[in-house]
């Protein structure tokens, strides 16, 4: 079969853990593995371009084999080669260009044309997507409870607090029940604005923890809106949270519910990288048995 022409069709966003499909390319690699390109696939797969969640823990299932998906990253094909991970060369989008869910595994890799399933570990997915709706909370109190440190406007986010996580961010890791975000806090962001000299980052943590006990008390129900079902279809995190509605891009997974959380909190601390003054903010969340 020649390399597909079309984005992978994804069912991971609206929850799915088992997919059926067609494998539609395989190829080998340098060091001996396979990556399999499916139509549909239901593995959460990690994007180089912003790789803040990474790939679910899954197994490939063909005929009478199980074999475990050593990697799932997203590829990228012009229809005569395909590239993987940190090798894609065009943005999502370009036209004539496929983007692909490839899943990496060891030994033995189906036919192309076969049928197979993946099967993701439920356990794990769901408590990465806890890590990943508390990421995003933690991020919006946090822009809430610096609003007033600012002196020029800056675009605000989602509920209409200058966003201080979109322009100050420097690393995101979405871990299990877990987040860490890193902000760097150099001349850049003074220039926009922003007022670091005598942050109060215990006052500052307190604030956002208040905010965060306050949504989860509220229970309020979370939807992942798409409009399409291609890999690289827009995807959105929505959430009717105490203190309005909220539409956030994501492409990951999630909580289906702020019931889900017994409780978010948050910790921040101050670091020097090379000179330069980083807020590290570390996110847990407590999940309800």
């Amino acid at each position: 079969m020649t390399l597909p022409s079309i984005d992978t069709t994804v069912t991971y966003a609206s929850g799915a853990v088992t997919s059926s499909s067609t494998v539609l390319h395989v190829e080998s690699l340098p060091d001996g593995r396979f990556a399999v390109l499916l139509a549909e696939t239901a593995c959460h797969p990690i994007d180089a371009a912003w790789p803040d969640q990474g790939a679910d823990r899954a197994v490939l299932v063909f005929g009478t084999r199980r074999v475990d998906i050593e990697e799932c990253v997203v590829g990228a094909t012009d229809g005569l080669s395909l590239f993987l991970g940190s090798d894609v060369p065009v943005r999502k989008g370009t036209e004539g260009w496929a983007f692909v869910v490839a899943h990496i595994v060891a030994g033995e890799a189906p036919r192309e044309g076969a049928a197979a399933s993946v099967e993701v570990d439920e356990a794990h997915r769901q408590r990465v997507s806890a890590g990943h709706t508390a990421c995003h909370l933690a991020s919006l109190a946090l822009n809430a409870a610096l609003a007033d440190r600012w002196r020029k406007d800056i675009p605000a986010d989602a509920l209409g607090h200058p966003n201080f996580d979109a322009v100050a961010i420097d690393v995101s890791s979405i871990g299990e029940n877990c987040s860490t975000d890193t902000y760097r806090l150099g001349r850049s962001l003074r220039r926009k604005g922003f007022v670091s000299e005598d942050i109060d980052l215990a006052a500052t943590g307190a604030a956002v923890n208040r905010v965060l006990g306050r949504w989860v008390e509220s229970g309020a129900p979370i939807t992942v809106r798409h409009a399409g079902a291609g890999l690289t279809d827009r995807r959105f995190w929505e959430c009717e949270l105490p203190d309005g509605s909220v539409s956030i891009p994501c492409g990951g997974t999630h909580a289906q519910s702020l019931t889900r959380f017994a409780a978010i909190r948050v910790a921040l601390t101050l670091e020097d990288v090379d000179g330069t003054s980083v807020v590290r903010m570390d996110t847990r969340a407590t999940v309800v048995a």
